[in-house]
């Protein structure tokens, strides 16, 4: 009993101690951290150092990780805005499934894969991972984007396939016989089980909850709030669903609930930690072995696997209506297979309807199409970025909006401080038009009335769209620094004698843009702590004309040392051109 124990606690310690050093080093080189916990579990596992043999063991508990994960998309969606998203579930999700499915069967079958083994392959390789691609959306703006509702409407259909997959493994492993149907597949048990959760979510959760939190015990709000989230994915598995789709029902249960921003920072943690020891299973599973002994072939089948995906995804999504980059960007994200593709082949494989070594094989193939996924999504939109300028559906907006703007402010970034400049430009009656590349950002903005649209502005032919050529000013608010410094270096190169005012984040970074063209810059620092500082002073009792000049004074020669520096820059630079 103490040696197991012993055995436990030195795996949690080495799954630990490798977040702790790996996961902050490929933060730092911009590789990410979902590589970064795929690394560690390659450096853990039984092809690595050997500390972690029992990788099934590690896999149970970090499936754990994709319920939490689940869970908090499904309290951050209103049950309104699923059932608008209900013809994209059915549409794009259902679609991408059958057809990827039905082309995987083609080649299986070519191959001289039997009938029953190349329709499990078919949908075990359709269906995408659920923690890979939320992990990588909510990197990029999260389900709210065009290509977060597209992405996630295909695997919300996935998971709900998972029920339907399982039964057929089980038909095909009973020879047909169709007595392995239990009644807890049935669907209107189902469904009836999904309208009670629902019943209870709506009408009882919210006094359970009050008496919770009326004993001001924080330590069983927390209990409770995880009690909820595997309490209704048990029950969803009983019935027949998968334990992640469970765990998203009882999301949106909360999702109208005044509780549910407490909830949500209670589970945070447990998802994070679960989460990365998912990724770390993955990463544990690779067999190296097999992997050099079918080399060729495993190589052939992990890209060919992610180009028909990619590809299916994308002609979907075009004639759904999307634009090219967002069909692009969707179908790499979902290129991979995901994890029930794991729990179908190992259930295929153990029910006898496919050949082990066939399964082995597919499982290597699943892992690494997910190691391979970020890699293929960075790439992916560093190209979009450099060779692709989208072509705003608001285009006769644009040349409106000039027409009838001349001497126009052109706005970059409408994120809290370009709203808030815009807001002001608009009250004093100067024209403007605000550029972002958030979509949900110019949908919500366009909704208010703001003249905002789609579109990078550091691309010339946005900007020219915009009305450039007879704009009065660039105003860059980005929260970025590395865009505002690519930003104000190509407005200044094809725009030599437009005025440029830039956010800047300190004073370095106020030098620094001034050295690229900015004309003028503030310091977002600055400027924040003058305004509390006068607030201090005022407080403290010192009158209004002295605090005005404490707080003049430190400015001028705050902007007066950036001066300095860009003189030095200046002067580096000369040195160096010499």
């Amino acid at each position: 009993m103490q040696e197991a124990g012993g055995h436990y606690l030195v795996d949690i310690l080495a799954l630990l101690l490798a977040t702790v050093v790996i996961i902050p080093f490929f933060h730092k080189i911009r590789l990410g951290a979902i590589l970064g916990y795929l690394t560690a579990g390659v450096v853990l596992g039984p092809w690595g150092f050997g500390v972690i043999t029992e990788v099934e063991d590690i896999r149970h508990l970090a499936e754990f990780g994709v319920i939490f994960l689940l869970f908090l998309l499904g309290i951050e969606l209103k049950p309104d805005k699923l059932w608008q998203m209900r013809k994209m579930v059915i549409g794009l999700g259902l679609g991408q499934v059958l057809i990827t499915a039905g082309l995987i069967y083609g080649i299986a079958i070519w191959l001289g894969i039997s009938n029953q083994s190349a329709i499990i392959i078919g949908f075990g390789l359709a269906l995408s991972s659920t923690a890979f691609c939320l992990k990588l959306l909510a990197e990029r703006g999260g389900i709210s984007t065009v290509m977060g509702r597209m992405s996630f409407s295909v695997l919300l259909l996935q998971d709900i396939a998972v029920v339907p997959l399982l039964a057929l493994v089980s038909y095909f492993a009973a020879g047909g016989s169709t007595e392995i149907m239990e009644p807890s597949l049935k669907p209107l048990y189902a469904v009836l089980v999904i309208l009670a959760l629902l019943f209870a979510g709506r009408y009882l959760l919210n006094p359970v909850l009050e008496r919770i939190v009326a004993s001001q015990d924080p330590e069983v709000f927390i209990a409770v709030a995880v009690l909820l989230v595997l309490g209704v994915a048990w029950v969803m598995e009983a019935v027949g669903f998968s334990m992640a789709l469970g765990a998203f029902l009882a999301g949106v249960m909360l999702a109208e609930s005044h509780y549910r921003h407490q909830i949500e920072a209670d589970i945070l943690p447990f998802r994070g930690i679960l989460l990365g020891l998912f990724f770390m299973t993955v990463g544990m599973g690779i067999d190296f072995s097999l992997m050099w002994e079918q080399l060729g072939n495993i190589i052939t089948m992990t890209l060919g696997l992610m180009l028909l995906k990619a590809s299916v995804v994308y002609v979907l999504a075009r004639i759904s209506g999307a634009r090219h980059d967002i069909s692009l960007q969707t179908g790499t994200l979902l290129s991979q297979s995901g994890e029930f593709g794991f729990v179908l082949f190992g259930f295929a494989a153990a029910s006898g309807v496919l050949d082990k070594a066939i399964g082995d094989m597919l499982t290597l193939v699943i892992a690494l199409t997910m190691v391979l996924t970020p890699f293929v999504v960075k790439l992916t939109n560093s190209l979009l970025i450099r060779f692709y300028t989208p072509t705003p559906s608001e285009d006769e907006d644009y040349a409106e909006f000039v027409e009838a703007s001349e001497e126009h402010v052109i706005l970059a970034g409408f994120g809290r401080v370009g709203a808030r400049v815009g807001t002001l430009l608009g009250a004093a009656g100067v024209p403007y038009i605000a550029l972002d590349m958030k979509q949900h950002r110019v949908k919500d903005a366009r909704a208010q009335g703001f003249p905002v649209f789609f579109g990078d502005a550091s691309k010339v032919k946005v900007l020219q769209a915009a009305g450039a050529d007879h704009a009065k000013m660039i105003v860059v608010t980005l929260d970025d620094p590395g865009q505002i410094d690519r930003l104000v270096s190509q407005v200044r190169q094809f725009y030599p004698n437009m005025p440029i005012h830039a956010r800047a984040r300190d004073r370095r970074h106020c030098a620094d843009l001034i050295t690229l063209g900015a004309t003028t810059t503030v310091s977002e620092t600055l400027e924040t702590s003058l305004r509390l500082t006068e607030e201090v002073l005022l407080g403290s009792g010192v009158d209004q004309d002295k605090t005005r000049q404490v707080i003049n004074e430190f400015r001028d020669d705050y902007y007066s040392n950036v001066v300095q520096k860009v003189t030095e820059n200046k002067v580096v630079l000369g040195e160096l051109k010499h």
